[in-house]
């Protein structure tokens, strides 16, 4: 069994030891609202956002982008499980503002191998077993933080399985600071009508 696995299961019987009453929390989020945010292990949505078990949905892509899947988890979100206000939380620093489609394309072409980084940019391993299923996916790379944030909060609110009277806020989550700041063009466009 690898060290990280180990770990991770150590982990998990201290929690379910000390699990206390939150199996029998209710379904739906307590707060109800959801946060859609990047995967990037520095962001702690619970820490920045005062979450507690069972308070509020939170749906973590790369990038925190407003994908078709996002937008499905957002809408089971309301549909089903109630929530009423949305949060969309980009952060400074992503690894999804360092390479574009093409880059992600090209390099899985060549390997399926981790590619490395360096001040010239992305740069494959080699090896061989690349595939080109890379070219039929829109990888929603970065390259301007505010301009996605207004995007995303623009796509799902102009979505036509979104109700016009949840309210989509934008934000970015400065990961130097802990700071949410406001994206004030989203603060408009996301407006519930």
């Amino acid at each position: 069994m690898s060290k990280i696995k180990e770990e991770v299961l150590a982990a998990n019987a201290n929690y379910s030891a000390n699990f206390g009453d939150k199996g029998k929390l209710p379904m739906p989020p307590g707060r109800r609202f959801a946060v859609l945010t990047c995967m990037d292990a520095r962001l702690d949505p619970a820490k920045y956002a005062g979450l507690a078990e069972g308070d509020a949905h939170v749906i973590r892509n790369a990038g925190g982008r407003a994908s078709d899947d996002a937008i499905r988890s957002l809408v089971i979100s309301y549909k089903l499980l109630g929530t009423r206000e949305w949060f969309v939380i980009h952060h400074t620093d992503c690894g999804m503002e360092t390479f574009t489609d093409e880059v992600m394309r090209k390099l899985l072409r060549s390997s399926l191998k981790s590619a490395s980084v360096d001040a010239t940019g992305w740069h494959d391993a080699g090896g061989g077993g690349g595939s080109a299923e890379g070219e039929h996916i829109s990888w929603l790379t970065i390259p301007d933080q505010k301009q996605s944030v207004l995007e995303d909060v623009q796509r799902i609110r102009n979505h036509p399985l979104v109700p016009k009277e949840i309210p989509v806020y934008g934000y970015i989550y400065d990961v130097h600071s802990g700071r949410l700041v406001e994206v004030t063009e989203a603060a408009t466009t996301g407006r519930a009508k």
